[in-house]
C-alpha cells in the first residue's frame, strides 16, 4: 500500500505543472479581451452603444493576429471602423494610433487607408507624422499626402464591395449619417439598366440597409430621415421599400427583387453585360466565420452579436448569387 500511495502521490505532483500552466494559459485568455475573433466581431457590432476607443489599438493588434487584414479586399469593414473610431476622437487619435505600433508592414496598409478615411482635419499630418515607423508603405502614404489617393468619401460607391464595406465599417465606429446617406445613395442604381456593376451594388446596398436596420432602431431611424435628405425619387422608391422590410422583418422579397433586376439586365442588356461574371469574382465572405453568413440569412446560431453590415455585403453576394445550374 506504501508504494501504491508513493507512485499517486508522484503522478499528481508531476501533473501539477501541467494544470497550472493550462490554467494560467485559459485564465491569461480569459484576461484578454479579444482572445477570438469572434470577440472582435462582438466588439465592432455593440461599438454604437458601448463605445471603448481605448480598446481600437488591442483590437487592431487582435485582427492583425487573427489575419483579417492581409487581404485589403476582404477587410473594408476594419479600415472603415478603425477610421471612423478616429473620426470621433481627434484628440485621442495620435496616442491611439501611436498604441498600434509596433505592427507588421502587410498590415499598414489597413492604418494608412484608415488615416485617410477618418476624415480629420489633420489626418495628413498624422499620417506624416507616422511615415517613419512604415517605411515599408512609404509609396502609398505618398500617394495619399502628395497624389491623387481619394478620402473615404470621395471613392466611387460603385468601385466594388470594399468601399460598401467601408461606408458600414465607418458607420459602425462613429454612427455617421453621411456613411449611411452614401449607402443610401446608391439605391439608385437599383433602376440601372446598362452596368451589371453599379445594379449589383445597389442590390448590395439594398440588402444590407434593410438586413441591419432590422437590428439596429438608430438605424431605421436614420433611414426615415433619409427620405427627406434624397433628392432622387428613384432612391426614395427603394428607400421605402427597405425601410418597410425591415420594420416588418420581411428581407426575403428584397432579395428576390435583386435577383430578377440582375437576371434581367444580363438577359437583355448588353453582350459585355450578360457575359460579365460578376458573381464569379466577388470575394469571400470578409470575415468567413460562417456568423457574417448565417446573419445574412437570418440564421444566426453562433450565440453572440453578428456583424451584419459591410461584411455582409460579401456575405450577401454569395447568397444572393444564382446557384449555378
Amino acid at each position: 500500500m506504501r508504494t501504491w500511495s508513493r507512485v499517486v502521490a508522484v503522478l499528481a505532483l508531476a501533473l501539477i505543472p501541467a494544470t497550472a500552466v493550462a490554467a494560467s494559459k485559459n485564465a491569461r485568455d480569459a484576461e484578454k479581451p479579444f482572445a477570438r475573433s469572434e470577440a472582435v466581431l462582438k466588439w465592432i457590432n455593440g461599438y454604437r452603444s458601448a463605445p471603448e476607443p481605448e480598446k481600437l489599438p488591442e483590437a487592431v493588434k487582435a485582427m492583425g493576429e487573427f489575419g483579417l487584414l492581409r487581404e485589403l479586399e476582404q477587410s473594408g469593414l476594419h479600415v472603415g471602423f478603425i477610421a471612423g473610431v478616429l473620426s470621433t476622437n481627434p484628440d485621442a487619435a495620435p496616442r491611439l494610433i501611436a498604441q498600434m505600433f509596433p505592427m507588421p508592414p502587410e498590415d499598414q496598409v489597413i492604418l494608412v487607408k484608415a488615416i485617410a478615411f477618418s476624415g480629420l482635419p489633420n489626418w495628413k499630418s498624422l499620417l506624416s507624422a507616422f511615415s517613419e515607423r512604415m517605411p515599408a508603405r512609404q509609396v502609398l502614404i505618398d500617394k495619399y499626402l502628395f497624389g491623387d489617393g481619394k478620402t473615404l468619401f470621395e471613392l466611387p460607391l460603385d468601385e466594388g464591395s470594399f468601399v460598401l464595406d467601408c461606408h458600414w465599417g465607418y458607420y459602425f465606429g462613429s454612427g455617421s449619417e453621411v456613411a449611411v446617406g452614401r449607402i443610401v445613395s446608391a439605391l439608385a442604381w437599383m433602376k440601372e439598366g446598362d452596368s451589371v456593376d453599379k445594379l449589383t451594388i445597389a442590390a448590395m446596398a439594398k440588402w444590407t440597409l434593410a438586413s441591419n436596420a432590422t437590428r439596429d432602431k438608430d438605424l431605421l431611424d436614420t433611414l426615415k430621415a433619409q427620405m427627406n435628405l434624397q433628392d432622387r425619387e428613384a432612391t426614395r422608391v427603394h428607400l421605402r421599400e427597405v425601410i418597410l422590410a425591415a420594420e416588418t422583418f420581411e428581407t426575403a422579397k428584397i432579395r428576390r427583387d435583386a435577383l430578377a433586376k440582375i437576371d434581367e439586365l444580363k438577359a437583355k442588356g448588353p453582350e459585355s453585360a450578360r457575359n460579365f461574371n460578376w458573381w464569379g469574382q466577388a470575394g469571400q465572405t470578409v470575415l468567413a466565420l460562417g456568423c457574417v453568413a448565417a446573419s445574412a440569412m437570418g440564421q444566426v446560431q453562433l450565440g453572440i452579436p453578428c456583424v451584419v453590415g459591410g461584411a455582409v455585403s460579401s456575405a450577401a453576394l454569395k447568397y444572393l448569387a444564382p446557384t449555378a445550374p
